[in-house]
């Protein structure tokens, strides 16, 4: 397992709530890291991590639309996309899409790979099984993803280790440890770890968005009734419990987790995953 940097420098995207939000404060309170948060809008939440750990985080602002906003060219993530049947769409809803799950990861990660290969950075992706899906009314949102898993194939894939982490650039499916592993590419990039996690289903604001009625009249209703029994039963993780395991692969990954895509109660996710009090 590689070492921990003294003072690890992590770029969190989405970070102003859910998922991101978690693994912003656990980068800052149980890993000590330096952290730089790319966000859409300042929550109560990040501003009061800003005031207590002051030069420890830096908070940049922009729109991942309009990628000239970001002054260090980063992405953020808008979360899940609006949701509608394929009929429903248009041009202009498929590429609003794409802009949020694609296009901006490839404007901040194309610009931080000489940043990530000097320093032998780490690349974490947090996954779902969207990419590999075919929920009804989650057309754009499916193919947006299986896109950013091809990026992640192509280029990102088995490379070697710290310093980046993006939320939720990727989806992809994964039934118990590790889904699959490509070395396509492989040898452009060999300082670069690149780590794909699957959270699982996680009580975060883009699952209270899919129990809406307004999404619910765009699925099957075997589909959203899956997602509203998994709520009811208490069957959501929390984004602190599957954060830690996201916070834990950006500062210690280690390179024999390259290039794959593991489900965050993988064993091999074991040393990554935080101890029962």
């Amino acid at each position: 397992m590689a070492p921990i940097p003294s003072r690890p420098v992590v770029l969190v995207t989405g970070a102003s709530r859910g998922l991101g939000l978690a693994v912003t404060k656990i980068l800052l309170q149980e890993f000590h890291a330096r952290v730089v948060t790319i966000f859409r809008t300042v929550t109560p939440e990040l501003q009061a991590l800003k005031d207590h750990y002051g030069g420890d985080i830096q908070l940049v602002q922009g729109d991942i639309a309009a990628p000239r906003s970001l002054p260090h060219r980063a992405s953020l993530n808008a979360g899940i996309a609006d949701l509608t049947r394929i009929e429903n769409t248009n041009r202009a809803h498929w590429l609003q899409t794409f802009d949020t799950n694609l296009f901006s990861v490839i404007n901040t990660l194309v610009p931080a790979i000489p940043a990530l290969r000097a320093n032998e950075g780490r690349v974490v992706l947090v996954s779902s099984g969207a990419a590999t899906g075919n929920t009804a009314g989650w057309g754009s949102y499916n193919a947006s993803k299986a896109a950013l898993n091809s990026l992640c194939r192509c280029v990102f894939l088995h490379f070697l280790t710290l310093s980046y982490f993006t939320l939720e650039p990727l989806t992809i499916t994964i039934s118990k440890t590790q889904l699959t592993k490509s070395r396509t590419f492989a040898n452009e990039e060999p300082l670069i770890t690149t780590i794909s996690l699957r959270p699982g289903l996680v009580n975060t604001p883009m699952q209270a968005q899919i129990r809406t009625p307004s999404v619910q009249a765009q699925m099957h209703p075997s589909e959203h009734a899956r997602f509203i029994q998994a709520y009811e039963k208490g069957q959501l993780g929390e984004s602190e419990e599957r954060g830690y395991v996201v916070a834990a692969l950006a500062v210690r990954g280690s390179k024999e987790l390259s290039g794959g895509f593991w489900s965050w109660d993988a064993e091999e996710m074991g040393p990554y995953r935080q101890l029962a009090p």
